[in-house]
């Protein structure tokens, strides 16, 4: 509706621009003639758009056919145009009744330009929205993948822990040991947030680090004097948020692949630090040497994570130092600078 309003609005002026004379200074002469004129472009530009048009977006293999229907729409509006002029414009709005001449090569080119402007301009202006709303649709499509992964990745925490926990859980109980109830509590409240909290966007560090505190509880219990744990927080701001999950996978991953194979005792160094914005996260376990073959940072379980961080932080740094004797892995994140996915 707006277009063809513009539209008759520009031909209108452009009308009495050009022969105002014969208007005799009336603009609404110039209006009457343009909107008498308007249906035929109407159906003109409208079959050109949806029935042409489309039939050559579909790859439409008959093209010959295409063609030759689009000279004969135009022909066909032509010879309307003209009969409108010479049988309702010319005697009705112009008061003109003598003969006028039908074939006019003239009249006939100027309404051939008229015609293939306006249609062109439609085409033009349909063809920019398509593509503007198949944009839109692609990157709603990635929007929609990423989200996907991202909830894939975050939900990839190893189900072994919870068949671990459980088992303790049933051996304190089995001694009716007073620390039952409270290592229920501990898996009950990672496992809540594994089931609300880790579909969030953000959480806060805070959270983050009683989560890890919790895990670190509940793999003490399984390992029992074997393990030494230290663990070292600098933080400014407790409520500085950040994405779930984001540094749990990381001690997970000291756990399963760094104390659970080790026969002798272990010692996971954990320091998180967050100053302004910026985090350093560095988490260090002792663990067998292998012999005959290099540990990947595929085995160690890592891939998932570093996708996640690839996502929501693509700024960050890091740098995983695997020795014979002791994995490290150190990470820098500005928490202030995350893709919005």
């Amino acid at each position: 509706m707006l277009f063809w309003i513009s539209y008759l609005a520009e031909d209108t002026l452009l009308a009495y621009w050009w022969d105002g004379a014969r208007f005799n200074g009336k603009i609404v002469l110039s209006l009457q003639l343009c909107a008498t004129l308007l249906p035929p472009k109407i159906l003109f530009t409208y079959f050109v758009l949806y029935v042409i048009l489309d039939r050559i977006l579909k790859q439409n293999n008959r093209l010959f056919l295409n063609i030759a229907s689009l000279m004969l729409a135009a022909v066909i509006t032509l010879l309307l145009l003209r009969t409108i002029d010479i049988y309702f414009i010319y005697p009705v709005i112009f008061g003109i009744h003598t003969n006028i001449t039908f074939f006019k090569p003239f009249s006939f080119l100027f309404n051939l330009i008229d015609l293939g402007f306006v249609s062109g301009l439609a085409i033009a202006m349909r063809q920019v929205r398509l593509q503007l709303a198949s944009r839109e649709r692609e990157k709603l499509l990635i929007k929609e993948k990423l989200e996907a992964e991202l909830k894939f990745l975050k939900n990839q925490t190893n189900p072994h822990f919870l068949f671990n926990t459980l088992n303790n859980i049933y051996a304190l109980a089995r001694k009716k040991s007073d620390s039952t109830a409270g290592v229920v509590m501990k898996l009950s409240k990672i496992l809540r947030f594994m089931l609300y909290e880790s579909g969030k966007k953000f959480i806060t560090i805070g959270e983050e680090i009683r989560l890890i505190e919790d895990y670190i509880d509940l793999e003490k219990i399984r390992y029992n004097e074997n393990l030494h744990v230290i663990f070292d927080t600098d933080i400014d701001n407790d409520a500085q948020q950040v994405s779930p999950l984001l540094l749990l996978p990381f001690v997970e991953n000291a756990f399963k692949h760094g104390v659970s194979e080790s026969f002798f005792d272990s010692t996971v160094k954990i320091a998180i630090s967050l100053q302004q914005g910026k985090l350093l996260f560095e988490i260090e376990n002792t663990k067998e040497e292998e012999e005959g073959k290099q540990q990947s940072d595929s085995k160690i379980g890592l891939l998932n994570i570093k996708r996640q961080l690839e996502l929501m932080y693509p700024g960050h740094s890091l740098v995983v130092d695997n020795q014979p004797k002791k994995f490290k892995v150190t990470l820098n994140v500005n928490l202030d600078k995350h893709e919005e996915i």
